[in-house]
């Protein structure tokens, strides 16, 4: 079973118990905190001894002074036939006011304890404990893969908002959600009897001299005792005159003698008794009340993990569908093998599935760490999707090292990767696959190809290919499936008709505020910046076209550059619009693209409609960020998208630096590479400085511009690879 399959089903199935466990320990956690302002807590290098003398010349008949683990003095007496209990004041024992054990109600103690189920609630108590720490293990192994390593730990979260916040918090306290299920299972091994703590009392006796009792002031032992060591001190019953002082520390416990002061015996802590006593501090915060509110906080946490992981669970179940039409593995003659890490893949592999099955083929589909074949078998095919920094969907994991160990068959094993071109390891785990295939021998019917961004068109050409390999008639038309869509309505739009080749339109709708349940499932407009991508579903097709946002959620509108496309279906309906049309969208995150709140200079290259996500950007700039803008079109009368908004923002200090270039006008510039290899050095400087890169734009000037870079970046030895790597360069490419 992978990592992620006991995460979790061990998240499924007791994270009920866990997330009870958590907010009744961030209930707990106040008692500290309350307790640490009630009274002024003792000066920790105050002898015991000027304690008790302090103490005993204010409060009659006193039979036992206890430190609180807030450093808090209580007085144990009796008032007549009447026992009550004081906190005091230190400094000079003056009684301060009544103490009362904690006000917070016993059933929360003992729904966090025992669940309300005494000895068999203490068994499970501990064993959620447990199923705690086997949570917080495997979510550190899923969340060190999903990052990439120790080193990228602290990098920027991408996916929905629940795999965010699910991920962030863990980021922030899984170390301490570990250390308080390793002492709470501490904790239950004493309160089970599986350890024991105390050892057997000693029977002392105070010897009778006839001389009088020894004042506690007076007593050699409690002299050399500082008050901050001090838990306990037990006075001498005035009925029994054998009885005896008894010092409890963190040391030990010890018997004096009331007549000589002398100590009669001492019993050092034993090692349970330290590990338990350092157990109980991290686990309750008791001893220190800063630390009892990051408990709170990290109990509370629980409960967002939970539900955060019950919505990831559930957005992965609806993503994934059920395979229909699946022949049994020994009767199928094709056979697909899936990777997939939210389950979109599969949606690809159900269309081949299907295409394959109408052309008569027997097919089969199955995980991608089921991987063999039968005498049956004719073709295989593999669609694989790369996680995090080129690792293997977690459930795949250990499928490359188990094909590595297979003996080759004639069977041909064709490879298809999913990817995002964004990040530098795009498509590794198929390049790995594939690699691994071809060295153990195993022939290819096609070779490896790599879908970016989930492609509809680019599967389908991909299916023509395969089409002509297999010399059969094949149609691979891939409807991924789209996520819950909203009504915008046009509000306004600025057109551009003499544009190069197709007139363009700035189109800018309405927004619709959407409820926090949206947010969370990561459908409709929830929540979305400059730069992530808006899916227009024109009428009569199922297939959304996506478009780069200008605009972000504070904006209070959705704003998109649009051109003409020819045959294309969705641009000819978007440009057909009139103010207060309508259109069907969603939002799709692009956090590969992102840019993260920052005060470093940001190099922005775009070209054409390229510069609708920069100018998002540029317009959200409340911080005045230093952006340098390079901009490409073909004539400045035709296509300078933005002209105007561009102007006002660098007057504004929201855009230091406006570059322009137009490459079908005399003296125009030539292209973005072209400006980019004038400004060589201040380009270099501002890399230097720690820069962010943003491009945009068609795939041939994102090529041009990545050649640029690292010809200009060369004298610091730096490419744009390297900064891909540290996450400062990103492109959106079309």
């Amino acid at each position: 079973m992978s990592w992620k399959a006991i995460h979790r089903w061990l998240g499924l199935t007791l994270g009920t118990l866990a997330a009870v466990l958590g907010i009744t320990g961030a209930v707990l956690a106040f008692d500290p905190v309350q307790q640490a302002w009630q009274a002024p807590a003792a000066a920790g290098s105050l002898p015991v001894a000027t304690l008790v003398e302090r103490v005993t010349r204010n409060v009659p008949d006193v039979e036992e002074i206890r430190r609180l683990p807030s450093g808090g003095i209580v007085v144990f007496s009796f008032a007549g036939d009447q026992p009550q209990a004081s906190y005091v004041d230190p400094v000079d024992g003056r009684v301060l006011g009544a103490w009362e054990p904690s006000a917070l109600p016993r059933w929360v103690k003992n729904l966090h304890r025992s669940l309300l189920l005494g000895d068999a609630g203490r068994w499970g108590a501990a064993g959620v404990a447990l199923t705690m720490g086997a949570l917080c293990v495997s979510a550190l192994v899923l969340l060190l893969r999903r990052m990439g390593g120790w080193r990228r730990l602290t990098a920027r979260v991408r996916g929905t908002l629940a795999q965010r916040i699910h991920v962030v918090a863990g980021r922030v306290v899984l170390a301490v959600l570990c250390m308080t299920s390793l002492t709470a299972l501490t904790m239950s091994a004493s309160t089970l009897g599986l350890v024991t703590l105390d050892r057997t009392e000693p029977e002392v006796l105070s010897v009778v001299t006839g001389v009088p009792d020894r004042p506690g002031a007076q007593l050699a032992a409690l002299k050399g005792l500082a008050v901050k060591d001090l838990r306990k001190l037990t006075f001498p019953g005035t009925s029994d005159p054998e009885d005896t002082w008894t010092v409890t520390t963190a040391q030990g416990q010890g018997w004096i003698d009331r007549y000589s002061g002398q100590m009669l015996v001492w019993q050092g802590a034993t090692v349970a008794q330290r590990v338990n006593d350092w157990a109980v501090v991290l686990h309750t915060g008791e001893a220190a009340w800063l630390w009892a509110v990051v408990l709170g906080l990290a109990g509370a946490s629980v409960l967002v993990f939970w539900l955060s992981g019950m919505v990831i669970w559930w957005q992965a179940r609806r993503q994934t569908p059920q395979m229909s039409g699946n022949t049994p593995l020994a009767q199928a003659d094709v056979l697909i093998f899936v990777a997939s890490e939210g389950g979109s893949t599969w949606g690809f592999a159900q269309t081949l599935h299907n295409a394959l099955s109408e052309s008569g083929h027997r097919v089969h589909s199955s995980p991608l760490e089921n991987f063999r074949t039968t005498a049956a078998t004719r073709q295989v095919f593999v669609l694989a999707a790369t996680y995090g920094e080129g690792q293997a969907p977690a459930h795949a994991s250990q499928a490359l090292s188990h094909i590595a160990k297979l003996d080759a068959k004639a069977v041909p094993v064709t490879v298809l990767g999913f990817g995002d071109r964004q990040f530098p390891t795009f498509c590794a785990f198929a390049v790995a696959l594939d690699q691994t295939l071809r060295a153990r021998g195993w022939p290819a019917l096609l070779p490896l190809e790599c879908i970016h961004q989930q492609s509809g068109q680019q599967f389908a050409r991909w299916g023509v290919a395969l089409a002509q390999a297999l010399g059969e008639t094949l149609v691979l038309e891939h409807v991924p499936r789209v996520p819950s869509t909203v009504q915008l309505m046009l509000i306004a739009r600025q057109d551009y008709p003499d544009a190069f080749e197709a007139p363009t339109a700035i189109l800018r709708f309405a927004w619709p505020a959407q409820s926090l349940g949206a947010r969370l499932r990561g459908h409709g407009l929830a929540r979305f910046a400059a730069g992530d991508l808006v899916g227009i579903v024109p009428p009569g097709s199922a297939v959304p076209r996506y478009y780069s946002l200008a605009s972000g959620v504070e904006d209070g509108f959705v704003e998109i550059c649009v051109r003409q496309m020819p045959g294309g279906l969705c641009s000819t309906h978007l440009l057909g619009l009139q103010v207060g049309d309508r259109v069907t969208a969603f939002i799709r995150s692009n956090p590969g693209f992102a840019l993260p709140r920052t005060r470093r200079p940001v190099l922005l290259v775009g070209a054409g409609t390229g510069v609708a996500p920069l100018a998002g950007f540029i317009r959200r700039n409340d911080r005045r960020s230093p952006m340098h803008l390079y901009f490409g079109g073909r004539d400045p009368a035709r296509d300078a998208y933005f002209g105007p908004d561009l102007q006002r923002w660098l007057g504004e200090g929201r855009l230091a630096t406006l570059k322009t270039v137009f490459s079908r006008v005399p003296d125009g510039g030539g292209y973005v590479q072209n400006a980019l290899r004038r400004d060589a050095e201040r380009v270099r400087d501002l890399v230097a400085q720690g820069a962010i890169v943003r491009v945009c734009g068609s795939r041939v000037m994102a090529q041009g511009v990545t050649e640029t870079l690292d010809e200009v970046l060369a004298p610091l030895r730096l490419s744009v690879a390297t900064l891909k790597t540290k996450e400062r360069y990103a492109e959106d490419v079309f």
